[in-house]
């Protein structure tokens, strides 16, 4: 039964201790970004077989990246404003359901044209899974907590790519590119019956739509509550729709700036994780160690995301992510001028993920903190699919580069200038929230939704 009392769902968040149902969800999404971590790595080391097979030159690869990343595109610019009207949930499971659907049938493609196909409508369903589980996280973390939280679940993403990456790389004389991409499918479809019955709904999305199953979600993270409290959603809302207000003026700047820093991060980390092997591979390292190296990339966005989170946490988050992305170009710089050592080569790749890759991380957490509920699942997911257009440039400019003949070490300084323009977009955008804090508020109308 509700007590009198009203209480904003955050709050209500922040003043009970973290709890199980709460970490089951965290570890829901957790999974969800793993099983996309491994199905973005395992392409790059499967590609070269099915070059092989077929028998594609080296440029004919690079729509087979670019497939699937239009499709990570425009899933992302599709399923962000359906998570706002509809719900989190359900498009998370319809998105784990149609990836996982089409990557099993892209095994039994038959030619390039209609594996490209299906690579797009896998992306697809990859485009609305991930920022619809950043947004969905985010909404069940305690504020003081949420950066390194957010940043934990996400992870997942680089423990799957090298987990993928090592699979692939171990599997594929065993059962082939098309066993890979069969064991890509079966992942998200086992996890479907298993997000059907765990998952709930983003409380803060139910409170906020006056919709029923409020009360059952507060006893599982409050089970020693007499009473229940009034829960109410006090984010600003305004007139429109979800796209409209990422446009709204105290908002659009940093917006803008946002989707800059996506648009520079994954462009680096999709070029990296698409070529690396076969750029490696191609300057004299042995495939063994070409996968040593790319899968260093992963494991330093995964030690940097929980770090950064952390830090993110504790000091002023667009600082601790413009300095990480100035690091990664530096480290970047360091792998162009690596040579033959193997040992600087392998700690500057490290370098380069935990700058990059783990701030594209803490760039989701930044992105769910910024903008209100209304518009959250838009605001993360239209950032990922900007950043998606990076990411698509990024895979196929790889191709274009190796077919002008570019030089490893070319290729590498060129990659430094957007980690640098990351930086400089980062803090850009802290000081435009700092100069936006200190201006006086113009009333807007609060949206108090109750259970």
């Amino acid at each position: 039964m509700n007590s009198n009392a009203s209480t904003d769902v955050q709050h209500f968040l922040d003043s009970h201790p973290f709890s199980r149902y709460q970490k089951l969800i965290l570890w829901l999404c957790f999974l969800i970004v793993a099983i996309d971590g491994f199905d973005t790595a395992s392409i790059g080391f499967i590609a070269p077989a099915i070059r092989a097979e077929w028998g594609l030159t080296p440029a004919a690869l690079a729509p087979l990246f670019g497939a699937g990343l239009f499709g990570l595109m425009a899933g992302s610019f599709l399923f962000g404003p359906l998570a706002d009207r509809y719900g989190r949930r359900p498009v998370l499971i319809v998105s784990v359901a149609f990836f996982g659907a089409a990557s099993l049938l892209s095994a039994w493609s038959t030619d390039l044209t209609m594996l490209l196909a299906l690579r797009f409508f896998t992306g697809l369903g990859l485009g609305g899974a991930m920022p619809t589980s950043v947004t969905m996280t985010s909404e069940y973390c305690p504020q003081q907590r949420r950066s390194g939280l957010v940043t934990m679940m996400f992870c997942g993403f680089t423990i799957g790519s090298a987990l993928g990456g090592l699979a692939s790389a171990q599997l594929l004389h065993l059962i082939g590119w098309r066993g890979v991409l069969m064991l890509g499918g079966a992942l998200p479809l086992l996890l479907v019956p298993v997000l059907l019955l765990a998952l709930p709904e983003s409380l803060r999305w139910l409170v906020l739509k006056g919709r029923d199953g409020s009360e059952t979600i507060m006893r599982r993270i409050a089970p020693t509550l007499a009473s229940l409290p009034r829960l109410v959603v006090s984010d600003k809302k305004l007139a429109g729709s979800p796209m409209a207000e990422l446009f709204r003026p105290g908002v659009i700047g940093g917006t803008l700036l946002l989707w800059s820093t996506f648009f520079m991060s994954l462009l680096i980390i999709y070029l990296l994780s698409s070529w690396m092997p076969t750029l490696l591979n191609g300057n004299g390292l042995s495939l063994s160690n070409a996968s040593l190296v790319t899968m260093m990339f992963q494991v330093g966005g995964t030690v940097g995301a929980i770090l950064l989170g952390r830090w993110m946490d504790r000091y002023s988050p667009h600082k601790v992510l413009s300095i990480a992305y100035l690091a990664a170009a530096g480290c970047i710089v360091v792998v162009a001028l690596s040579g033959s050592s193997l040992a600087l080569l392998v700690l500057a790749v490290f370098g380069v993920g935990f700058g990059v890759s783990g701030s594209q991380v803490g760039a989701n957490a930044l992105a769910a903190a910024f903008y209100p509920t209304s518009s959250r699942a838009t605001g993360v997911s239209w950032a990922a699919a900007v950043g998606r257009s990076g990411s698509v440039l990024g895979s196929m400019a790889g191709g274009l580069m190796l077919t002008l003949k570019l030089d490893n070490e070319t290729i590498f300084f060129l990659l430094a200038i957007p980690a640098v323009l990351a930086s400089l977009a980062l803090l850009a955008m802290g000081r435009l929230m700092r100069v936006r804090s200190r201006c006086v508020a113009v009333p807007a109308t609060l949206t108090e939704s109750t259970v």
